[in-house]
């Protein structure tokens, strides 16, 4: 069965399309895609993400949650000094597959939070307590099926998100990006993060999923434009991140997926996948193509043919800020940003270029 959002009814009720999305009914755009997408490069737009799961982890002494998190994760929660502090992180296996992309937030010794991805939500949870199971068996992991999540991205994002949430300002105006605090209103208590996908400036709020509606509603009388997944794929794509079950999965290594600055191994720290990783020999790297052809648009699954061997699109689209066609791809270690490829695009052979990515961040276009 669909699930839904607390937000279901207020898509509908704007007319949006919906779409299955990981099972769940999600609006896909309220009219226009390319408006929704250049409203947050301009301005500032809002997306219902509450598909995403805060699990919320709680213990103390031996089944405090930082000790168990560090092995859990590939990525260190030792770094994380000051509550409110986030980090990005992978999941990993045993065999170093991506389990899962997410964002962990340090909230006390005794309470961490983390946003996991929608489709992998109920596998990491049972993950995480397989771990628990064996090295902190008291630890609590409860997801919280009763927030609500909305992000809100753009140039005007944070003056916006102030004017429609009347004293946010005083708690967050000086909160720096992968940080987040909690606020509380008439409406309940808001824990805004300074985090987002789009490549531009925002929050992401968690907040009691009954309170969400009026949130919304707050927020575009404000002057937020509400938009749907397609541009928030082609934002993401646009500010080179990863999504997961295209750009990575349990198949691939992080390494091979543009994810090994999230995977900590200096030290001697010991992490779930970390031998595996060690083992493990990289033969590829996600890299950035640019079309160069006229007559197609770059997308998933393409065979991209180099001089060092085949590679393959992981994720593609027109960037409607560039006006080009762009994508991820998974291409052979020793093929070097700059070099020319060529992309099989529905039986066409179309010339393209290896970038760095991102290609596009708070607004400004990066690759020539």
């Amino acid at each position: 069965m669909t699930r839904t959002t607390a937000l279901n009814a207020v898509h509908r009720a704007l007319g949006a399309r919906m779409v299955d999305f990981g099972g769940w009914d999600m609006p896909l755009h309220y009219g226009s895609q390319i408006d929704e997408h250049h409203a947050v490069r301009s301005g500032a737009g809002m997306f219902d993400v509450s598909h995403m799961r805060a699990v919320d982890l709680h213990g103390d002494g031996d089944d405090a949650p930082r000790a168990f998190l560090q092995y859990a994760l590939a990525n260190d929660v030792g770094k994380l000094t000051t509550p409110g502090r986030a980090l990005y992180s992978c999941l990993l296996r045993a065999d170093g597959g991506v389990l899962d992309d997410l964002i962990v937030y340090f909230l006390s010794e005794s309470m961490f939070r983390l946003v996991v991805n929608a489709a992998t939500a109920g596998k990491d949870v049972a993950w995480l307590q397989a771990l628990a199971s064996t090295r902190a068996p008291g630890l609590r992991i409860v997801p919280r099926d009763d927030l609500a999540m909305m992000a809100v991205q753009g140039p005007q994002a944070r003056d916006k998100v102030w004017q429609a949430i009347p004293g946010s300002e005083a708690a967050t105006k000086d909160l720096a990006p992968f940080n987040a605090a909690s606020v509380a209103t008439v409406n309940g208590e808001l824990f805004i993060a300074r985090t987002g996908y789009t490549g531009e400036d925002g929050f992401e709020i968690v907040l009691p999923a009954g309170h969400a509606p009026a949130l919304w509603q707050a927020l575009r009388e404000a002057g937020v434009t509400p938009c749907g997944l397609g541009a928030r794929d082609t934002l993401r794509l646009e500010a080179g991140m990863n999504l997961y079950g295209q750009d990575m999965d349990e198949a691939v290594s992080p390494l091979e997926s543009g994810l090994a600055w999230t995977v900590d191994m200096k030290g001697g720290r010991d992490f779930a996948g970390r031998d595996a990783l060690r083992a493990r020999p990289v033969s590829h790297r996600l890299a950035g193509l640019v079309l160069q052809d006229a007559g197609g648009v770059l997308r998933a699954h393409q065979r991209v043919h180099t001089a060092r061997g085949e590679g393959e699109i992981t994720s593609g689209t027109f960037s409607p800020t560039m006006k080009r066609s762009i994508a991820l791809a998974r291409l052979p270690a020793a093929v070097a940003d700059g070099d020319a490829v060529r992309v099989d695009v529905r039986g066409r052979l179309l010339g393209a270029r290896v970038v760095k990515p991102p290609f596009v961040r708070h607004g400004r276009v990066l690759v020539a």
